[in-house]
This record gives C-alpha cells, structure tokens and sequence, in this order.
C-alpha cells in the first residue's frame, strides 16, 4: 500500500475539497507526462491525501473558481513557458535583499516596506510562537495521516510546499521522540522550502533538544526542490544544512534539485514560481513521485 500525503503552504486556500481536487489533478498532469500508466495507478488508488490546515490561520477560503481558471490555463498550456528573466526580476532581487535582511535581523522586520515580505515573516513566527496554539493544531492535523499510515505499514511520499515542509518537519520530529514512531515517511519532498533560512533553522523542533535527537529520523530519503525565482526558498539547497542528518544516519540522503526548475503557474497577478500547482504540474517534481512509485 502507498499514500501521498499532501500538506499546503501559507495563505488561505480553497475549500479542502476543491483545494484537493485542484492539487491532484496537477499532479497527475505532471505524473502523467513522464508515466500514464503510474498516473492512472495514482488516479485508481485515491492514495492521496491533503493536510487543510490554514483555517486555522486564516478566516477565509479563497476563490476555488478563480483558482481552477488559472489551472485549468497552465494545464493547457494556454501561456508560453516562463523563462529565467520573468523569474527574476529586478523586484525579486530586491524583495530577496529584504527577506536575506529580515532572516537574518529579526528585529528589522517591521521596518521593512514591502508588506509581501513583512507579512511571510511574520507568519512564519506566528506558527513558532504557536500564537493561540494553532502551530500544535497545525501538527495535529499533520501527524495523524502519517500515525495512521504507519500503524498499516503503508509506504510513504510526505510532500510539504513551503510553510508546509517546516510542518511535516516539526511533525516527523515529534512522532520520533515524542511519540515513538521509528518509521514515517519512505521519501520526504519539499518544494519552494524555507527550511534553509536561518531564522527558520534556529527554531526547528528538536534544534535545543538536550536529551532527544537534533533531527528526526523516521525519513529514509529527503529531495528537495525549488524553481527559479522561488523568494520563498531563500536558501534552495538542504543538502549542506542538513548534513548532519546524513553523517548520523537519521536519513540515508538528501538531494537538491534546482537547476532549470521554472514553475510556470501564473494568475492574474503574473508568474507566481512558488505556487504549489506548478510545482506538482513540473515534469522534474513529477519525476520524483513517479520513481519513489515505482520503487516502491
């Protein structure tokens, strides 16, 4: 038995019925490019599974008919391809000045101007002051797909966008030290993460644990991946962050992936790298899903 397990970034989002819907059909578009007949073996098997948890953040569902018009454009391929100077714009290089300031010197945050980069940073405090304890409800709603899976010997593809890579982190740890589960998650993968920022590293759990495990252990490979332009992914490679997951055998690899990645989704703001559906619409991230399929 195999389960992919879904968990979703910051910002409101679509009702989880829509939101998944939405989610897996990109997926199985990617999926189905480099393997139909894996496609439809995911499609059949209602394997997939996502973690809705920004109603807890948020008081608002987004627009689930403004959403699927935009799918629906970059499945079709109504846009052209994105390409490397409409990823990286003069503003993107401005915006990641201010973001390399506020990981660094927290205490500039608020002076920053662009409200974009302001309010990312502040969530992603929110979520570790775990602000009227929606951070422990968030790894709630995480940890049991991944109790459940285990308790049947199910094989495991945890994918975390964004936010979502610090949750599935955070909650791997916990279900290692906290709850004893030696075995999770047979590949970890984490798209546009900001697990690489240093504000991000120094509040991980298990970072000041004294007498449990730094890192959680219950993962048997980890890729990581990030598009070009991708602000959120700050830092895109894991592998050397990480290194000591390796070197202590907690994983036995972790690969970066982000040469020539470009996330193609757009709406009616423009190109948006981070969104989640063109990562999983991405024949590199559907790549990935396919092989940890067929292995498994």
């Amino acid at each position: 038995m195999k389960r992919i397990i879904f968990t979703h970034g910051k910002n409101p989002k679509p009702p989880p019925v829509t939101h998944r819907q939405l989610l897996l059909r990109c997926l199985l578009h990617g999926v189905g490019k480099v393997d139909r007949e894996i496609a439809t073996e995911i499609e059949t098997s209602d394997c997939f599974t996502l973690v809705s948890w920004s109603h807890l953040f948020y008081d608002r569902y987004r627009d689930s008919d403004n959403e699927a018009t935009w799918v629906n454009r970059m499945l079709a391929g109504t846009d052209p391809p994105a390409d490397v100077s409409a990823a990286r714009p003069l503003k993107y290089r401005a915006a990641k000045a201010m973001y390399t300031l506020g990981d660094y010197l927290p205490w500039m945050i608020p002076l920053i101007p662009d409200p974009r980069v302001k309010i990312s940073i502040q969530e992603t405090a929110n979520y570790f002051c775990n602000q009227g304890n929606a951070g422990c409800h968030i790894r709630q709603l995480q940890k049991a797909p991944l109790r459940e899976a285990a308790q049947r010997g199910e094989r495991v593809l945890l994918i975390g966008h964004s936010m979502g890579s610090i949750i599935a982190y955070d909650s791997l740890w916990e279900l290692q030290y906290l709850e004893g589960f030696e075995s999770c998650v047979d590949r970890l993968l984490t798209l546009g993460s900001p697990l690489g920022m240093n504000y991000v590293q120094r509040r991980l759990a298990g970072c000041d644990a004294r007498h449990l495990g730094h890192y959680p252990c219950n993962i048997n490979d980890w890729v990581n991946i990030s598009s070009r332009g991708d602000l959120v992914a700050l830092d895109p490679s894991l592998a050397n962050d990480f290194r000591a997951m390796v070197d202590n055998q907690c994983v036995n690899s972790i690969r970066d992936m982000r040469n020539d990645i470009m996330n193609n989704y757009r709406d009616d703001k423009g190109l948006n790298v981070h969104k989640s559906y063109g990562y999983l619409a991405n024949p590199h991230v559907a790549q990935v899903i396919a092989d940890w399929w067929s292995a498994a």
